[in-house]
């Protein structure tokens, strides 16, 4: 049986391992994920690449406003509607093959959103691009989860950040060169990523080995159908009002009437399906809840940078599409530079929401600063506008995913990511409908205005094309009017980003709420585990339990309680230690989470032998056999601390203690498992060691590196003391005649009381030599390049700086 489990640690972090059963490094690891980055890549250069080709798509395919925004929109709003689909099928088929799904459906629409030649093909084929475009992003959080453990899960986050950013850079870049090279075209804006998608398939297929779930499974139709209307219904009212009809009127009504209508639906058939598409049961955990309201709102700021940043420097500056892409840059480098960072930082701390909080203050920040800006703002101040709402995207973007995956159980991992990634997605397309709707109303009302102040003739223009959310030719307009069309376009976007800040300081709001947790040490997901058939009797039916409750949620037989408590060493009660009850063959058959006193309650589904296994951050997971009769069992469980090395740094000579001192910790084959200096009382400690042999290298200035073998306990923590022998330098510089030049390719040797040669050097250029790691006493000091001269010198402490030597040539003898 395959699996993808924790097997040792490193730097008290879980390993995993792959298919095969062998433990996974960094390199394999970076290879599986290859594949699953270039899917990525595709997926958001399929969205980016396109923003700054928009104008010229709509002047060549006709179309105003509605349609610029649509086109965007359309793709979000599949990928939207079928995100939560990905995830669960995720959990219910091989991942692999379902990005591979993704990818070909991405290239199908894409080919033909190419050769489209109107508003309404190009629409349609956006949405078949946003359906791939959703199995990428969502299935890339699930594959993630499923090979690396939370605590590692941050590094690699930050190396998806890094992937978006690089996207989202080079598609405004890579789409306005295309758009401006004549032989080429905005068609091919939609041609260029299928080599990328192609390369993508080859290379998940020799690199992502996953275990396939083989179980029954159902998928909830239903349930994707009516998330689906409703979202858009919802998207089409936000589209339309204030343009078709008025935004208080029957129209709006009826449509927000009916996604409301819809909404209670689909929330009444995943109440009942067996295979929810979103299991309502995850929102019952906090942070899940507000995760993804987070989400939301951060998803409105998310994609209204990424499309209205265009209409901005190519209407209000007249800038090309390509320089308007190359103006973003400060914006996507705030966020490749935080996500990389605060995901290198979260790995190494397991500590995650000062970067939520944080990335919530920058949004906000920046959204504000962009709402100032106008057609004439200096580009200085835009940059910097831009590089402040950058950084706080990518510490929250990935982050929200991650501290969301860090909460659930392994069944649920692909439904839980893709939920935060559907409602990040869900705000982006209203954003993008809302605010484009916002753009079109703000542009006209400053046009108007502005052609009013130059005069009758000019106020007789009208909208200047704006009207109706039309947008206009600005080489067909006369100097004046130009100008005034740009400063409404340019005063327009801002209007936008000032509308944006609200829900970004909403984001902020909700993420100071989530708790946070830290992240765990080891891989959850045991999904790939082959399940055993479904039992025949009532009585065997798998109870299900609900995050932080100790009662079954549901079980469709009365069953034998098995009660007790968790507790540490000391005796203390283990608040929400995981406890779940397994059969003797593998299949879980309950699943618990101890109360703040410790206590857990869950039942078995009748007599026999069963597997308690009891797990908790912090502690070192516990297995045992309970044999369950007709009675209640009353089982109390004790889990032991990881093991720890703590120990102190002294001197050799008398026993003082050695600060800053580099100790290391690494296991039999040479993996370093931890590192760190002493203080000041030359103490040091490691938690969460796996007990076992290690070599304990310890290193310090003016001291001789030691190496010593330590034997880590099962139970507690090991202590061991480091005495360091002092490390005397002698140092100098070998000198030639009556100038006392420096002498180069002079050979200098050390030897000792005893005769023996202890070291030799040859000067450089500048005639320094050095001997370090010398033990205290009498040596010898011989040089020659000229003729040879020989000294005696004694070494104590930490040795002897500047014993210069000084070498005669043979014709001043």
């Amino acid at each position: 049986m395959a699996t993808t489990t924790p097997t040792g640690v490193r730097g008290g972090h879980a390993r995993t391992r792959d298919d095969a059963g062998a433990p996974m490094t960094h390199r394999q690891i970076m290879e599986a994920l290859s594949g699953l980055l270039l899917g990525m890549f595709v997926a958001i250069l399929s969205s980016t690449i396109v923003s700054n080709a928009l104008p010229e798509i709509i002047t060549d395919l006709g179309g105003g406003q509605s349609a610029y925004t649509w086109v965007v929109t359309a793709a979000l709003l599949s990928m939207t509607a079928t995100t939560p689909l990905w995830g669960k099928l995720a959990d219910l088929f091989s991942k692999k093959l379902l990005v591979q799904i993704a990818l070909v459906i991405y290239m199908a629409g894409s080919v033909v959103a190419g050769l489209a030649q109107d508003t309404g093909t190009l629409i349609a084929c956006r949405v078949a691009q946003g359906i791939g475009v959703g199995g990428l992003t969502a299935l890339a959080q699930v594959i993630m989860a499923a090979m690396i453990a939370p605590r590692e899960r941050g590094r690699y986050s930050g190396y998806l950040g890094a992937t978006f950013a690089v996207a989202t850079v080079g598609g405004p870049l890579l789409g306005g060169v295309i758009t401006d090279t004549e032989w080429l075209g905005w068609r091919w804006c939609f041609y260029v990523g299928v080599p990328f998608a192609l390369i993508a398939l080859v290379v998940l297929q020799k690199t992502l080995k996953l275990p396939v779930v083989k179980r029954k499974v159902k998928v909830d139709w239903a349930g994707a159908f009516f998330i689906s209307a409703a979202v858009s219904l919802l998207l089409l009212w936000v589209t339309f009002a204030g343009d078709k009809y008025a935004w208080l009127s029957w129209q709006t009504y009826a449509m927000t009437g009916g996604a409301a209508f819809l909404g209670l639906v689909f929330l009444l058939v995943e109440s009942r399906a067996s295979e929810p598409i979103i299991p309502l049961r995850l929102f019952r955990n906090r942070t899940i809840t507000l995760a993804s309201m987070a989400s939301l709102f951060v998803g409105v700021a998310m994609f209204a940078g990424t499309v209205f940043f265009s209409q901005y420097f190519q209407l209000a500056r007249d800038q090309s599409p390509t320089m308007s892409g190359v103006m973003t840059i400060p914006m996507i480098a705030g966020l490749f530079v935080s996500s990389t960072v605060s995901g290198q930082i979260i790995t190494k701390t397991g500590r995650w929401k000062a970067w939520l909080v944080s990335g919530g203050v920058l949004v906000t920040g920046g959204l504000g600063l962009l709402g100032t800006i106008r057609y004439d703002t200096e580009y200085w101040h835009i940059a910097v506008f831009m590089a402040v709402m950058g950084l706080g995207l990518g510490m929250m973007m990935q982050n929200l995913v991650l501290c969301t995956q860090n909460q659930v159980a392994p069944q649920d991992l692909g439904s839980a990511s893709s939920v935060v990634t559907f409602f990040r997605s869900l705000g982006g397309a209203i954003g993008v409908s809302a605010l484009g709707a916002v753009l079109g109303k703000r542009a006209t009302h400053y046009v108007e205005d502005g052609l009013a102040e130059l005069g009758p003739r000019a106020a007789a223009m009208g909208h200047g094309g704006t009207g109706g959310g039309g947008i206009p030719d600005l080489d067909t307009l006369p100097g004046p009017v130009r100008t005034v069309v740009e400063s409404a376009y340019g005063h327009g976007v801002a209007d936008v980003f000032l509308w944006s800040a609200p829900f970004a300081l909403l984001a902020f709001l909700v993420t100071l709420f989530i708790k946070e947790v830290a992240l765990k040490s080891a891989t959850t997901t045991t999904e790939e585990a082959v399940q055993e058939p479904a039992p025949e009797s009532a009585t065997e039916t798998a109870h299900e339990t609900a995050p932080g409750s100790a009662e079954p949620v549901a079980a469709s037989a009365a069953g034998t309680a098995v009660r007790g408590s968790v507790r540490g060493a000391e005796g203390a009660p283990v608040a929400r230690a995981a406890v779940t009850l397994i059969s003797r063959g593998g299949r879980q058959l309950g699943r618990t989470v101890a109360h703040e006193d410790g206590a857990y309650a869950l039942d078995a589904p009748g007599t026999g032998s069963y597997v308690l296994i009891a797990s908790a951050d912090g502690f070192q997971p516990q297995a045992s056999t309970v044999v369950v009769g007709d009675e209640p069992v009353a089982y109390d469980i004790l889990l032991a601390g990881t093991s720890g090395l703590s120990g102190s740094v002294v001197s050799a000579d008398g026993g003082a203690p050695v600060e800053g001192a580099v100790v290391i910790v690494t296991d039999v084959r040479g993996d370093v498992l931890a590192a760190g200096k002493s203080a000041a009382d030359g103490g040091f400690a490691f938690a969460e060691l796996v007990p076992g042999p290690v070599t304990l290298a310890v290193n310090a200035t003016g001291f001789r590196p030691l190496a010593l073998p330590v034997e880590i306990s099962g139970r507690g923590v090991t202590r061991v003391e480091a005495a360091l022998r002092s490390g005397a330098l002698v140092q100098g510089t070998v000198r030639a005649g009556a100038a006392r030049r420096p002498l180069p390719d002079a050979r200098v040797t050390l030897v000792d009381a005893a005769g023996n040669v202890v070291a030799t050097a040859t000067t450089g250029e500048d005639g320094a030599y050095a001997f370090a790691d010398l033990d205290a006493g009498d040596y010898t000091v011989i040089a020659t390049g000229y003729p040879p001269v020989a000294g005696t010198l004694t070494v104590a402490g930490r040795g002897v700086d500047g014993h210069d030597i000084e070498l005669a040539h043979a014709d001043t003898l």
